[in-house]
């Protein structure tokens, strides 16, 4: 949408990743009890370094921008599990106090994001109806 620029774009792709932590941060707690369970987190950082790390290229439209590289159309972010670690006697190391923090994190970010897309939406509503 060249509206707004990429600004809505990547929204949508915040909106996506979060949706997508909040999905695993419920498995996890469904998976409180489950016997040798490993509980997953999303991850951004350690895909932006393997990024980095491989040199890719972006697409350069002013001399200062930073090369960062060119989206490949894979997801910015990837779900991962620590198999190394046991909270409870059973196998499983889901920490409820933890999971229900990165519950209660992740949806404030998640309504961050949509107050924010709502504001480009609204913008756009009131140029279209003339500044009424």
């Amino acid at each position: 949408m060249s509206f707004f620029g990429n600004t809505i774009n990547t929204l949508q792709q915040s909106l996506d990743y979060a949706s997508v932590k909040n999905q695993t941060i419920s498995n996890n707690i469904a998976n409180v009890d489950t016997p040798n369970y490993k509980a997953k987190n999303v991850t951004f950082k350690n895909v932006l370094d393997e990024k980095v790390a491989n040199n890719f290229q972006a697409k350069v439209t002013h001399p200062k921008h930073i090369k960062f590289g060119d989206g490949d159309g894979e997801q910015p972010y990837q779900i991962i599990s620590n198999p190394g670690t046991t909270y409870n006697n059973n196998g499983n190391n889901v920490d409820i106090d933890k999971e229900m923090s990165n519950l209660a994190k992740n949806q404030i970010y998640y309504q961050s994001l949509v107050d924010r897309m709502n504001g480009k939406f609204n913008s756009l509503q009131t140029v279209i109806k003339g500044g009424r």
